[in-house]
C-alpha cells in the first residue's frame, strides 16, 4: 500500500516541476506546495521502513525467522529478548525497546479489584416473621352438604323436667279446679250428633258459647248436624245427690276447656274415683254415654258436680248422655255388681 503512494507523489512532484507560472503569487505558492510534498515523500519512505521492521518483529515473535532472515535485518538494528518473553528489534546504541512489545490476548480477572468469576449460590437466609393478616375476602357460594357423619356418643341424662303441658274437658261445669294448677281455656256448650242419627260424628264436642264464621249458606242442605246436648234421667237413676231422681232430666249439659300447664299427660280411668299415685286429680264423676238402643258415641267422664246451662230445660233431644251401669257376664261379677253406675275419674301427670 505504501509504494504506490509514493510512486504517485513523484509523477505528481515532477509535472509540478515542469510547470513554470507567470504570476509571481501563483509561483510562491506553488513553492510552498512543493516544499510541503518533498517533505510528505520523506515521511513516507520512513513509514516504509518502519512497517518492514515491524513486519520481520511480528515473524520473529512467532517463530517463523530463519537465519537467513535475521542477517537480512539492517545493520543498525538489533534483535534483543524481552523479560516477558516475546522478541524485539533496537537500534545499537539503545539499552532496550521491550516497551514496544505485541499485546498479548486478555488474562484471567486479576485480584486487583476488577470483576472476579461467578461464586458458588449463598445458603439459604432465615425465615422471616409473619406479616399482618390481610382483609377478609368475600364470603364464598355455599357448598354442597357432606355426607352424614357416625352418631355420638350417649349423653348424660339431663335433670327431670315439668312434664310439659296437656289439656282436657271437664263434662257438666263452666270451670276448672283451682286446687291443681290448672287455667281455664274456655267454657262451652256440650254437641254431638243427634241420637237417632246413624251418621255423623261419634264423639262429644265442647262447643264455644261464640262461634265464627267463614263461608256459609243459610238453610240446611241434607248434610251432617251437630246438636246440643241434654241430660237423660227419665228412668229416674241420677248418681248426682244435688239432682235426685229426675230433676236433671233434660237439661242442657255445659263444659269447660282446661290447661294444665307443669302436667303434660292426662287420663280418664273408669269405674275409679281416685289417681294412681303420682299423679293429680283433677275432677272426678260418673261415666256417661249415648243411649244402648241408639247410635254409639263416646264415654266421657261428666263431673260429679254438675251445672245446668240457664235456660236450657226444654227437651230439645239432641245428643244425649246417659248415666252408665255394669253389666255383668263378660265384665267380672262381683268386683263390679249388675245395674250399678259406673264412676270415673280424670288425672294428670
Amino acid at each position: 500500500m505504501v509504494v504506490p503512494v509514493y510512486c504517485f507523489l513523484v509523477v505528481v512532484l515532477a509535472r509540478a516541476q515542469a510547470f513554470q507560472p507567470d504570476d509571481k503569487d501563483l509561483r510562491t505558492g506553488f513553492l510552498q506546495l512543493q516544499e510541503i510534498m518533498v517533505t510528505f515523500a520523506e515521511d513516507m519512505k520512513t513509514l516504509k521502513l518502519e512497517m518492514e521492521d515491524m513486519r520481520k518483529t511480528v515473524m520473529t515473535a512467532e517463530g517463523r525467522l530463519t537465519g537467513n532472515d535475521i542477517d537480512d535485518l539492517p545493520r543498525d538494528k538489533r534483535q534483543i529478548s524481552c523479560e516477558d518473553g516475546h522478541v524485539a528489534l533496537t537500534e545499537q546504541t539503545e539499552t532496550s525497546s521491550c516497551t514496544a512489545g505485541l499485546r498479548g490476548p486478555p488474562g484471567r480477572d486479576g485480584r486487583d479489584g476488577s470483576p472476579g468469576r461467578d461464586g458458588a449460590p449463598g445458603r439459604d437466609g432465615a425465615a422471616g416473621r409473619d406479616g399482618q393478616p390481610g382483609p377478609q375476602g368475600p364470603i364464598g357460594p355455599r357448598g354442597d352438604i357432606g355426607p352424614e357423619g357416625p352418631p355420638g356418643e350417649k349423653g348424660e341424662t339431663g335433670a327431670d323436667g315439668n312434664g310439659g303441658s296437656s289439656v282436657y274437658i271437664r263434662w257438666g261445669r263452666t270451670t276448672c279446679p283451682n286446687d291443681t294448677d290448672t287455667s281455664l281455656v274456655y267454657d262451652g256448650i256440650a254437641g254431638g250428633t243427634l241420637y237417632s242419627h246413624s251418621g255423623g260424628g261419634a264423639n262429644y264436642v265442647c262447643l264455644p258459647k261464640d262461634p265464627e264464621w267463614g263461608v256459609f249458606t243459610d238453610g240446611n242442605q241434607g248434610g251432617s248436624y251437630m246438636q246440643g246436648a241434654e241430660y237423660e234421667m227419665n228412668a229416674g237413676n241420677s248418681p248426682f245427690p244435688m239432682f235426685p231422681g229426675t230433676s236433671l232430666d233434660d237439661h242442657d249439659v255445659p263444659c269447660a276447656v282446661c290447661h294444665v300447664a307443669s302436667r303434660g299427660s292426662k287420663l280418664m280411668i273408669p269405674a275409679r274415683l281416685s289417681c294412681p299415685s303420682g299423679w293429680t286429680r283433677e275432677y272426678k264423676g260418673y261415666l256417661m254415654t249415648e243411649h244402648h238402643t241408639y247410635h254409639r258415641t263416646e264415654f266421657v267422664c261428666m263431673d260429679g258436680e254438675p251445672e245446668t246451662r240457664p235456660g236450657g230445660d226444654v227437651n230439645s233431644e239432641g245428643a244425649l248422655f246417659y248415666p252408665v251401669e255394669a253389666n255383668c257376664g263378660s265384665l267380672p261379677c262381683p268386683k263390679y255388681v249388675q245395674g250399678r253406675e259406673l264412676t270415673c275419674v280424670v288425672c294428670t301427670k
